[in-house]
C-alpha cells in the first residue's frame, strides 16, 4: 500500500499569505526604453534634468514689453511704445526690447531680451511704428518662466510610480530616453496529470482526457498581475518526469507554479519532489475551494502548487499568488474604473459650461475616500500626473460642497489613493525621505500655500519654514534646519558679500516664488536691513534687479546662475555644492513637518512620523548645510 500525504493540520489563509510573502520572487531592476515603459513601475526616483519649458515664453498673443514702461497706462491715457520687431513661436528672437519699446509676440514664443511681461493684443492698438498700450502690466504678467511647469532638479516621479501614458508624457517632456523599472518576475507554469491535452491536439474523451485549462488561464493571470509567464511541457504523474520539469523551470524562473498533483492521493507525489529537492513550507489551506495548496522553494526559485480543478486553481491564484506577483513587479492592486468619494474641500464653478474636474484621491484616518481638486492650468503636464481621475461638473452647478459625494472616473482601473498626501515647501532632504515611504504624493506649492491647504483640511501634512506658529491646529511631526543664502558663480567672481551688494550694485538676481519659505526668509532679512538703514523694505526690494521675478523650485535660481543668466540667486548651500557653484550664507531656517490633526492616526501619517524619527538623520547627513 502506497504512502499517502494527509491534510492533518490545515493552515489558515493568513498563514498562507505569510508563507508566500516569505518567498523571494522579486527580479532585478532593468532599464527599458521609454517606448516600452507603459505599465511598468519605476525602480528609482527620477529628478528633472532640465526646465520645462526651457525658456521664458509668452502665454498669449500680444506685445513683449518692459513692465515698468506700462505703469499708469489705461484706456484714457495709453502708453505709446516703439515697435522693434516680431517674435514667432519656434524661432530665436532677433530683437531686443529697450526702454519704451515693444515687440509683437505669438503665444509660446521665446521672450526677447529686455522684455519681462506681455500685454494681450486685445488691450493694444497699433499706430504706424508704435503700439498704444491701454493697460498696465507687472513684470512676469502673461509670461511662463523657464521651469514653471517642471523645474530642473525637481523631484518628478518617485520609486514605485506606475508608468501610465500620463507619466510617460511627462518623461518625454523631460527628454528621458530610458527608465529604470522593476523587473517582471518570470513565472514558470507546469500542469501535471496524464489526462491533460493541450488545446489543438487530438482529445480522447473515452480515455478520460481533458484539455489543459489551467496552463492558459494561469498564464493570463500572471501576465495581468505584471509577471512574465513561461509555459513548460506537461508533467505526468511519474516522479522522475515531474522532478525533471520542475527543476528545469526552477533554474529559469523566479517563481514556479504547478497545478494538480497536490492532493493527498497516492499518485499525487509533487509534495515529495518539493520535500526532497527543496523546502516545503505549507501543505493545505483552510479555504474552499482550494484546500490542496503547496508553498515552498525549489532550488533557487519560489514554488507554489495550485489545485488541479480550474475553479480552485484560479481562486487560489487570485487570492494568494497574484498579489505576490504584483508586489514583486511593483504593481498596485486593481480597483474599479469608477469610484465614489467625498469632496475634501468646496469647489466653486460659475462659467456656465460642463467641466471635467481633475481630482486626486486620498483617504482619511477612517479609510474613507476623499477627492481634492488638481488644476494647475491646461499647459501644465504635471496636472495629469497629480490627478487620479475626473469629476464631471454640470453647467448649472455653482459649486460642489465639501463633504458632497461625487463619482470619480479614474484614469486607470489600477489607480489607488496615495498612502499619504503632503503639500508645501520644496526641499531636497524631504524629497529623499519620501522615497522611503510607500506611494506618497507630495505637491511642492510653497510654505504659504501649503499652510493654507492644511488650514482647509485637505492634505495629510504640510511642510513649511519658519518658527511662527501657523494659525491652525496642527501637530508637528518633526523639524530640521537648512542653510540658505545667495548662490553665486564658482569662485564668486563678483565678490558678492551679502544683501548689501544686491541693493547697491548692478547685479542680476533671481528670486523664489512668493509662496516659498526661502522667499519669506529673504524678505525678513531685507526688512532687517531696511530697519538698520532707516528706510523701507519696499525701497530696498525696488533696488534689487530681479527681486520680483520668481523661479519655481529650490534649484531654479541656482541653475540660472550656472547658465550665466544671473549673478546671484536665492538658494541653499546644498544646491550650490551639488551644482559646483559658490555660496554666500545668509542664515538658517527651520523646516517643519505639520500633520493634519484629523489624520494623525492614519497609517501613512504614522509611517511618515516613523521615517522622520528613524531615517531623517542619515538623510540630512547627505546634504551640506542641513542639520537636526
Amino acid at each position: 500500500m502506497s504512502d499517502r500525504k494527509e491534510f492533518r493540520d490545515l493552515s489558515s489563509p493568513e498563514e498562507a499569505r505569510e508563507a508566500i510573502a516569505s518567498l523571494n520572487l522579486t527580479p532585478e531592476p532593468e532599464e527599458v526604453p521609454l517606448a516600452d515603459a507603459r505599465g511598468r513601475t519605476l525602480a528609482e526616483r527620477i529628478d528633472a534634468a532640465l526646465d520645462v519649458p526651457g525658456f521664458d515664453r509668452a502665454s498669449m498673443d500680444g506685445y513683449a514689453v518692459r513692465g515698468r514702461d506700462t505703469f499708469g497706462a489705461d484706456e484714457a491715457d495709453p502708453a505709446s511704445l516703439d515697435l522693434v520687431g516680431t517674435v514667432h513661436a519656434g524661432e530665436e528672437p532677433s530683437v531686443e526690447v529697450g526702454e519704451s519699446e515693444a515687440a509683437e509676440i505669438s503665444t509660446g514664443a521665446v521672450m526677447p531680451a529686455g522684455a519681462d511681461a506681455v500685454v494681450m493684443v486685445e488691450r493694444t492698438e497699433e499706430k504706424g511704428d508704435s503700439v498704444l498700450v491701454r493697460t498696465a502690466v507687472a513684470p512676469g504678467d502673461h509670461v511662463m518662466l523657464a521651469g514653471a511647469d517642471v523645474a530642473a532638479g525637481e523631484r518628478t516621479l518617485g520609486p514605485g510610480t506606475r508608468l501610465t501614458p500620463r507619466e510617460i508624457g511627462l518623461l518625454s517632456a523631460l527628454g528621458v530616453e530610458s527608465v529604470p523599472v522593476r523587473g517582471k518576475p518570470v513565472v514558470g507554469i507546469v500542469s501535471t496529470g496524464d489526462e491533460l491535452v493541450r488545446p489543438g491536439d487530438d482529445l480522447d474523451s473515452g480515455a478520460g482526457q481533458i484539455y489543459d485549462v489551467n496552463s492558459y488561464a494561469i498564464a493570463a493571470g500572471v501576465e495581468e498581475a505584471g509577471g512574465d509567464p513561461e509555459l513548460y511541457p506537461h508533467a505526468g504523474d511519474d516522479y522522475g518526469e515531474m522532478e525533471r520539469i520542475l527543476r528545469e523551470a526552477a533554474d529559469d524562473c523566479d517563481l514556479v507554479l504547478s497545478s494538480g498533483s497536490t492532493s493527498a492521493s497516492a499518485v499525487d507525489v509533487i509534495y515529495q519532489v518539493i520535500e526532497e529537492r527543496g523546502e516545503l513550507l505549507l501543505h493545505g489551506v483552510s479555504v474552499k475551494p482550494g484546500k490542496p495548496m503547496l508553498v515552498g522553494t525549489l532550488g533557487g526559485s519560489a514554488y507554489v502548487g495550485l489545485p488541479g480543478y480550474p475553479v480552485s486553481a484560479l481562486t487560489i491564484f487570485r487570492t494568494f499568488v497574484a498579489p505576490a506577483i504584483r508586489n514583486a513587479a511593483g504593481l498596485p492592486d486593481p480597483e474599479t474604473a469608477t469610484v465614489e468619494a467625498r469632496m475634501a474641500a468646496e469647489e466653486r464653478y460659475s462659467e456656465g459650461r460642463t467641466r471635467m474636474l481633475p481630482v486626486g484621491l486620498l483617504e482619511d484616518a477612517d479609510g474613507e475616500r476623499l477627492a481634492y481638486t488638481v488644476d494647475k492650468g491646461s499647459g501644465a503636464t504635471t496636472s495629469l500626473v497629480e490627478a487620479d481621475g475626473v469629476v464631471e461638473v454640470h453647467a448649472d452647478t455653482a459649486y460642489v460642497a465639501a463633504g458632497e459625494t461625487v463619482e470619480v472616473e479614474l484614469f486607470s482601473p489600477d489607480v489607488r489613493p496615495p498612502s499619504v498626501l503632503g503639500v508645501g515647501e520644496d526641499d531636497p532632504a524631504l524629497a529623499q525621505l519620501l522615497d522611503s515611504l510607500d506611494r506618497p504624493r507630495y505637491l511642492s506649492v510653497g510654505s504659504r500655500e501649503g499652510l493654507r491647504r492644511l488650514r482647509n483640511g485637505v492634505p495629510d501634512f504640510a511642510v513649511a519654514t519658519g518658527d511662527a506658529n501657523p494659525d491652525i491646529d496642527a501637530l508637528e511631526l518633526g523639524s530640521y534646519e537648512r542653510e540658505w543664502g545667495l548662490v553665486v558663480p564658482a569662485g564668486n567672481p563678483a565678490e558678492v558679500g551679502g544683501l548689501t551688494d544686491l541693493v547697491e550694485r548692478d547685479l542680476r538676481f533671481v528670486n523664489r516664488g512668493s509662496d516659498s519659505g526661502l522667499r519669506t526668509s529673504l524678505a525678513n532679512a531685507v526688512a532687517d536691513l531696511a530697519d538698520e538703514r532707516g528706510t523701507t523694505r519696499h525701497e530696498l526690494t525696488d533696488a534689487i534687479a530681479g527681486f520680483e521675478l520668481a523661479a519655481k523650485a529650490h534649484e531654479s535660481p541656482a541653475r540660472k546662475v550656472l547658465a550665466g543668466q544671473a549673478d546671484a540667486g536665492l538658494g541653499l548651500r546644498a544646491t550650490a555644492e551639488k551644482l559646483g557653484l559658490g555660496f554666500v550664507s545668509l542664515g538658517t531656517e527651520r523646516v517643519r513637518v505639520l500633520a493634519n490633526p484629523e489624520r494623525v492616526e492614519k497609517a501613512g501619517v504614522r509611517d511618515l512620523e516613523a521615517a522622520l524619527d528613524e531615517k531623517l538623520e542619515p538623510v540630512l547627513s547627505e546634504f551640506s548645510g542641513f542639520s537636526r
